[in-house]
């Protein structure tokens, strides 16, 4: 009965992605992607492996940068690993395709009862790591039946997900064929318990290591460099058109006091020129930079360097806050700089905005009204914006560490690993 559900499940999400793929990008990258890579997958793996094989699995790049840590970690600890890294979703794909620390890079095949045996015989990693949600029931039946480690890292349990209501036993079972579960906190333990899960343990968000190791690498930037030029800074990240039109009243009216690096979520040329076009001062590309030390706009028109861009900032802005879903605010408060973000979607799933907010680091804003006043008291209070700036660095600073509990477990979990 639960394999049947899971199987009808999968199979009306195929159709869904099917449908859309004839008129959405993304969806059609997503269907062709796998087709595309179905016979190169089963030819790389054929049940042999003389060293050992992680394989770790993320929805999309959010999850990869709590996944990377751990990887990169490993590879230091052991040169004989090798890594699979597998992608739900295309925009994680498509970016860290050629991430160098893995072996191998696909798409995840869908989950169904042949795929995830075929896996778990022929690809037979020693261990497998699922990041955060990542959940799939064939895929972790299967795992559990060839007696591969399956661990879930970084993750984290509300009480609105179904696994803790009366009509999930379904998704409980998925649960279970699990290993171990590293967790985000002390609720999410709480609430595995209630379930009768035991094999479980706080390790914290593997993202604050990240973050906090980007910040304390002294890598330049020359453009972002000649841009700043010892002026304020405030750099707009993950940026969506909701977020733009509550930012670019702000951004005209500040201009001449402030200046600004935008990066928009997605490089589309329609965007960027509206920015340019809405914003009454002077604006350069990053691709194409003229007179930096003169523009008041700097468009981040490639990917990639949102996270090294915010050490250049005085202030930051996260985006999706607005309508897609806040994006990561870590990377911003790990240089020690005020953050602001949308708060019309709320902002309860993402429990580092909740934190920052409460320590005083990070301001939920809901209009540009609101955007102001809380600028306004940060730049006219040199204190107000020292104890911000502060509170965002000692945030991270405290929640390090994850990294190496989860390494350490899955080192150990290796020991017992043969060549086969």
């Amino acid at each position: 009965m639960e394999g049947l559900i899971f199987t009808l499940g999968v199979g009306l999400l195929r159709g869904i992605y099917w449908v859309a793929s004839w008129v959405n990008p993304k969806a059609k990258a997503f269907r062709e992607g796998r087709i595309r890579q179905a016979d190169p997958l089963r030819s790389t793996f054929n049940g042999q492996n003389p060293r050992p094989l992680i394989w770790f699995h993320c929805a999309s790049l959010g999850e990869f940068e709590q996944g990377r840590p751990v990887i990169e970690a490993l590879k230091a600890a052991r040169r004989d690993i090798r890594i699979l890294l597998t992608f739900f979703s295309p925009s994680g794909y498509e970016v860290r395709k050629n991430y160098p620390l893995a072996d191998h890079v696909f798409y995840l095949p869908w989950d169904t009862a042949s795929n995830a045996e075929w896996f778990a015989h022929h690809v037979r990693p020693a261990v497998a790591v699922f990041v955060k949600y990542e959940f799939w029931y064939h895929y972790s039946r299967a795992l559990k039946a060839h007696n591969i480690p399956l661990i879930s890292i970084s993750a984290i349990f509300r009480s609105t997900h179904i696994y803790f209501k009366p009509h999930g036993f379904a998704f409980r079972s998925t649960l279970r064929n699990f290993s171990y579960f590293f967790v985000q906190n002390h609720e999410s333990l709480q609430r595995l318990t209630t379930i009768g899960i035991s094999t479980a343990a706080v390790a914290g968000d593997t993202r604050f290591d990240r973050v906090a190791e980007a910040a304390a690498q002294k890598t330049d930037n020359a453009i972002a460099s000649a841009f700043k030029n010892n002026r304020t800074v405030f750099v707009i990240g993950s940026a969506w058109a909701e977020d733009m039109k509550v930012l670019i009243p702000f951004m005209n009216a500040t201009r001449g006091s402030l200046n600004f690096v935008v990066a928009p979520h997605e490089i589309e040329e329609s965007f960027m020129a509206a920015i340019e076009k809405s914003f009454h001062g002077s604006s350069t590309r990053y691709t194409n930079p003229k007179e930096l030390e003169k523009a008041e706009l700097l468009i981040v028109d490639t990917v990639g360097l949102l996270a090294q861009l915010y050490r250049f900032g005085t202030y930051a802005f996260v985006g999706g806050g607005f309508k897609q879903g806040l994006h990561n605010t870590l990377e911003a408060a790990c240089y020690g700089i005020p953050v602001f973000f949308g708060s019309n979607v709320p902002y309860d799933p993402y429990q580092e905005a909740i934190e920052l907010v409460a320590r005083g680091g990070a301001f939920a804003v809901a209009s540009t009204d609101e955007l102001t006043t809380a600028y306004d008291r940060l730049s006219r209070d040199p204190e107000a914006y020292r104890r911000a700036a502060d509170n965002c660095r000692s945030y991270v600073q405290a929640n390090r560490g994850a990294t190496k509990i989860i390494t350490d477990y899955l080192l150990k979990t290796l020991e017992t690993w043969k060549a086969g």
